[in-house]
């Protein structure tokens, strides 16, 4: 079932604290939850479908169903990472397209700044992983995944550090202007290089932010959405795939979004020439070159030189990208970025990002995510969005 304009997104909302420890994760769905309805003109009493992925708290959906108060015929808590929330955005079109709801709310928010979580500890999913007796003996934890992705690119491709710096530029330039950002300060790939090394090749100030908080969406039937007299955002593709360690065979400088963007603009009948703004996951740098590669706006190999010289800075660049500063200066509540790449491509298609950085008459842009580790198993989700 194509999914093309049969869906929109009605109401975003991004959680303004990166710091809470005065409240509970709960809370924060509530709150979230409440500002995203809030922003399309509804109410909880209007919701009939709820998606929810694993930084849920209790029971998943059916704690948060309960604490929210909704009144629900359709539940989806498909969990892919930080991949998790643009996978809600087409299966909540895609049950709205096969009538199971009409007003589908989405929600992330978690507290890992609070709670002490860094990407420098071994990651743990508990001893009965299939995968934890090959893996957990070897201490891998996030960044060093990620900085083995980095490494092999270099080798493959000669990519270099300086390359990798210009996304943490870009991001930074982007962050000035928006009064919640962790990181507002602007860098220069000189700053990006003295920063200290987390994990060879990557430096500190190639990795992402630490924060709590959290976002919504709300995606409802198109005849809705244009009740609601809001700017009109609607779905006209997506993909989602999936990425294993495959015996072995894996390639490191290929990520699932290779598969998941390719059938997200099947569906939507473009090119990625036709894009006019991105959001890109980005955990680390090397997350976004690998996945502009993937994604087809430029060659496998060619990353390095495509985001070099301020290629990514709205205003300048050949695509703009992440213009809220992204994971790498703004946010990544949860440890979980789709979300809040969601929410800027909708800011940029109803032309409600900050002045400096708003792409002008953006009509059409990508929200895209990943989830899990590049350098093992991940999912990757794409959505393609469309100003009417």
């Amino acid at each position: 079932m194509s999914i093309k304009g049969r869906a929109c997104i009605a109401g975003i909302y991004e959680h303004p604290t990166r710091k809470a420890p005065d409240k509970s994760t709960a809370q924060l769905h509530a709150e979230v939850a409440n500002g995203a309805l809030a922003d399309a003109g509804l109410d909880r009493k209007d919701v009939d479908g709820y998606f929810c992925a694993g930084d849920a708290p209790g029971l998943g959906a059916l704690s948060m169903i309960d604490y929210l108060g909704l009144e629900l015929r359709h539940v989806d808590t498909t969990e892919t990472g930080g991949s998790s929330y643009l996978v809600h955005v087409a299966h909540a079109a895609q049950a709205i397209a096969a009538g199971r709801c009409n007003v589908a709310l989405i929600t992330l928010a978690g507290r890992p700044r609070s709670e002490g979580s860094s990407g420098t500890q071994p990651r743990s999913y508990g001893s009965s992983t299939p995968d934890a007796p090959f893996e957990s003996p070897y201490g891998a934890a996030t960044v060093n995944m990620y900085g083995m992705c980095a490494m092999r690119h270099m080798y493959e491709f000669g990519t270099t550090s300086e390359q990798l710096a210009w996304i943490k530029v870009a991001a930074s330039h982007h962050a000035q202007h928006n009064p919640n950002a962790m990181l507002r300060e602007v860098v220069t790939v000189a700053d990006v290089l003295a920063s200290p090394v987390i994990a060879d090749p990557l430096h500190r100030l190639d990795c992402c932010v630490v924060s709590d908080g959290g976002g919504a969406l709300v995606v409802t039937r198109p005849e809705i959405a244009r009740d609601l007299k809001r700017p009109l955002v609607r779905i006209i593709g997506s993909g989602e795939a999936v990425k294993g360690q495959a015996g072995g065979k894996i390639d490191l400088t290929i990520s699932a979004s290779a598969w998941s963007g390719a059938a997200a603009f099947a569906e939507a009948g473009i090119k990625p020439a036709d894009i006019q703004y991105a959001s890109i996951y980005d955990s680390f740098t090397i997350t976004v070159l690998i996945q502009l590669e993937d994604l087809g706006f430029c060659a496998k190999g060619a990353g390095g030189r495509f985001v070099a010289d301020g290629n990514l800075i709205s205003g300048g660049g050949k695509l703009p990208f992440n213009t809220d500063g992204g994971g790498l200066c703004n946010n990544h509540p949860a440890n979980r970025g789709g979300m809040t790449k969601t929410i800027e491509t909708v800011r940029q298609l109803r032309g409600e990002a900050h002045p400096h950085v708003q792409v002008p008459d953006c009509q059409i842009a990508i929200a895209h995510g990943t989830g899990g580790l590049l350098g093992v198993r991940h999912a990757a989700s794409t959505c393609i969005l469309e100003r009417v």
